[in-house]
């Protein structure tokens, strides 16, 4: 039987060297040069091969740095509330958090409008990064009318999401997001662990309780980490 070509052998090299976690994400794996030294083929083969893993997501190249195994990116739904401790856990990884802010505020006129309350009124406000086997994921500011959850401020955020939590008392009848990328200011970028210059993807979402506003969030991921993932029936 005829054997397969040199470069779907270097392929499945690099694909087995992925797969078995030999080489984990992140890891660099030997250049072009060296593979066409390993396998005794041109450059231009060894390009080929990695070109193909790049394409199926498995390699992603950084210029003058090289190729490197993918990171894996942690993925929720857009269009449904999930509690983002079960996502992880469900994942079969480790979750963890750490409240950053938990107290009472007056809304700006930002926070007013968005909640629908006036300037000035008081309203809970939590500040919490969640983690992914000790790796940050998301930054969550939320601020909550007191009125329809009034108890908010109380919860230790540590064993329950806020998510979780508002589930439970205001059960949810409506959801609004947007979604967009950002360059995340310092602050953020060091709360979320990401290298100067990376971007994160920004989800605002409102959520209502019988046609009473509960909460107005603002949730920032990472996003070489993370993605959102929509499905719609046509």
């Amino acid at each position: 039987m005829a054997q397969s070509p040199r470069y779907l052998q270097i392929k499945q090299y690099l694909n087995d060297k992925i797969q078995s976690r030999t080489w984990p994400p992140g890891f660099r794996i030997p250049t072009e040069i060296e593979l066409s030294e390993q396998f005794s083929v041109s450059r231009m083969t060894a390009n080929k091969a990695i070109r193909d893993l790049v394409k199926e997501g498995l390699l992603e190249r950084t210029p003058r740095l090289g190729t490197f195994v993918c990171q894996k990116k942690a993925e929720s739904p857009l269009m449904e509330i999930r509690n983002i401790a079960a996502e992880v856990k469900n994942r079969g990884n480790d979750y963890t958090s750490r409240v950053i802010h938990q107290s009472t505020v007056e809304a700006n006129d930002d926070i007013a409008l968005q909640l629908g309350v006036r300037h000035g009124t008081d309203v809970y406000f939590t500040q919490i990064v969640h983690y992914e086997n000790s790796a940050p994921i998301q930054l969550e500011e939320r601020w909550v009318n007191p009125d329809f959850a009034p108890n908010y401020i109380e919860q230790d955020f540590t064993r329950q999401t806020p998510n979780e939590y508002l589930v439970q008392a205001c059960p949810l009848s409506d959801i609004e997001h947007t979604v967009e990328a950002i360059l995340p200011t310092k602050r953020i970028s060091d709360l979320l662990e990401m290298p100067k210059g990376s971007p994160c993807l920004l989800l605002n979402r409102r959520t209502w309780s019988d046609k009473h506003l509960i909460s107005t969030a603002l949730l920032y991921h990472p996003g070489e980490k993370y993605k959102l993932r929509s499905r719609t029936q046509v």
